[in-house]
């Protein structure tokens, strides 16, 4: 007897199922709006534990981002070191923050919380260096709108889960999984997936009898 194909969850039903296991997440900001892009402009290819020394170290070495703009490129690199390609983070910072102050006259993008959602992602993609994910990131993490961040745990749990297609490339990632849930809930749903991808659902041995949404799961005990 042929086994029964399982039913492909909803995002609504993932992100129930994970609140039952993870509990509530409430929204606090990590840092202000500029703060938070040069923050994860430094995450990129490396890890938050070094990305966070780095950024302490730049907010250390320099006391505004003015002295940013008016240090040299290899200053500011050698500041930024721990937290890898300080080379090209270097001169992609500087080059942030010259096209804000240009564009704004000043250091404030909070602005960007009057957009709607695809102004302000259109609006940051705009700059030197900034993407999906850190346009999402700036705009989660700093100005609680509802933009779906999308890292390696969340691209790998959501294919594993078949909220996405197996060749959806992880740009077009964001907006799928964006679009998925309620606007309300996009944030938890952001940190339920990226949880989940780091403790269960990892990515060569992934914890699939532990794992609460097993019975739901398009790849649950086949990895």
């Amino acid at each position: 007897m042929s086994k029964l194909k399982k039913h492909r969850p909803t995002s609504s039903e993932v992100h129930s199922l994970l609140q039952q296991y993870q509990g509530q997440v409430t929204w606090t900001p990590r840092y202000d709006p500029i703060s938070e892009l040069v923050f994860t402009i430094l995450t990129q290819h490396t890890s938050d534990s070094n990305a966070l020394k780095a950024f302490n170290n730049l907010v250390r070495q320099f006391p505004s981002w003015q002295d940013i703009l008016d240090a040299d490129d290899e200053e500011v690199a050698k500041t930024i070191f721990i937290g890898g390609l300080s080379k090209i983070k270097a001169p992609r910072i500087k080059s942030v923050l010259k096209v804000i102050k240009s564009d704004t006259g000043s250091f404030n993008i909070d602005f960007l919380r009057h957009m709607t959602l695809t102004e302000a992602k259109n609006w940051l993609k705009s700059l030197p260096g900034v993407g999906p994910k850190t346009a999402a990131v700036v705009l989660a993490f700093a100005l609680n709108m509802p933009a779906m961040p999308v890292d390696t745990h969340i691209y790998r749990v959501s294919k594993r889960l078949g909220l996405i297609g197996k060749k959806i490339d992880v740009d077009k990632a964001h907006d799928i999984l964006e679009n998925s849930v309620d606007p309300n809930k996009v944030f938890s749903f952001h940190v339920y997936l990226i949880q989940h991808g780091r403790t269960v659902c990892k990515a060569r041995k992934p914890l699939c009898n532990e794992c609460v949404l097993n019975d739901k799961c398009q790849s649950a005990f086949k990895l």
